[in-house]
């Protein structure tokens, strides 16, 4: 019998995740770091990076963190070489940064858009560019995960309609970059989490109350529920999977 083609070691890899200050983020860099990746912690909160590195390093993993704000470009063009310098050349990124508008679309300030657009779409798609680059250089493969979301593909009409829109252009985002670096080797996925257990979920939580007792298993996600995904995407078992978002939602909803 052949021996599975199925591996979760990340040992010699580097990996950059924004929006690790808390949330899903803080989880995808415990997460690869236990595997043996060399993780580079990114996000505006310094204070909180700062614990996460702790931690992760208290459990026998490498991390870094650094201070980032996904909405300026000069930072975005600054980070991967300063990872590289730290860590060495990053082979993996995870586009995680992201905000909830939560308003009808008539009520938002134009302040509000450009920080939705920013960190949610223009963001990923700079950072995913710069990523990319010294890689085709290098001759070196790579995998980027784009976390979208559910409200890519449905949305109610109670809000957070820009939400839904720039989640829905970062899967475009990633099937035509899948397109264009499938011959560089570089993979770009993507994961659409329906709702999870997350600080961003408890302000929606207390503005809504819990809605969870409608979904048929009358719970929300864990974070730990997408290590399995997250892990196979940014792995050798995925070797061929490019340009593909994969729906986590508990079954939360409609098809």
């Amino acid at each position: 019998m052949t021996t599975p083609n199925f591996s979760l070691d990340l040992k010699g890899r580097t990996a950059i995740v924004t929006g690790a200050s808390a949330g899903l983020g803080s989880r995808f860099a415990k997460i690869l770091a236990a595997c043996g990746a060399k993780v580079a912690c990114t996000a505006r909160r310094k204070d909180r990076l700062d614990a996460l590195v702790a931690q992760i390093q208290a459990d026998g993993g490498e991390a870094q963190a650094f201070a980032l704000d996904v909405r300026d470009a000069d930072q975005l063009k600054a980070i991967v070489p300063t990872v590289a310098d730290a860590l060495g050349q990053p082979d993996i990124l995870v586009n995680n940064a992201g905000i909830v508008d939560a308003e009808r679309a008539t009520k938002m300030s134009i302040e509000l858009i450009d920080d939705v657009f920013d960190t949610n779409l223009r963001s990923a798609f700079i950072l995913s560019n710069e990523f990319a680059r010294p890689l085709i250089e290098k001759k070196m493969p790579g995998r980027i995960v784009n976390i979208s979301s559910i409200a890519a593909t449905r949305y109610d009409g109670n809000g957070a309609a820009l939400y839904s829109t720039t989640k829905a252009g970062l899967v475009r985002v990633t099937e035509t970059l899948a397109v264009e670096w499938a011959k560089f080797h570089i993979n770009v996925n993507g994961i659409a989490p329906g709702a999870f257990a997350t600080d961003m979920m408890d302000g929606m939580l207390e503005r809504s109350g819990d809605f969870s007792v409608h979904f048929p298993r009358k719970r929300l996600g864990q974070p730990e529920q997408m290590d399995s995904t997250l892990l196979f995407l940014v792995s050798p078992s995925s070797d061929a999977v490019t340009g593909t978002v994969i729906k986590i939602d508990d079954g939360q909803g409609s098809r």
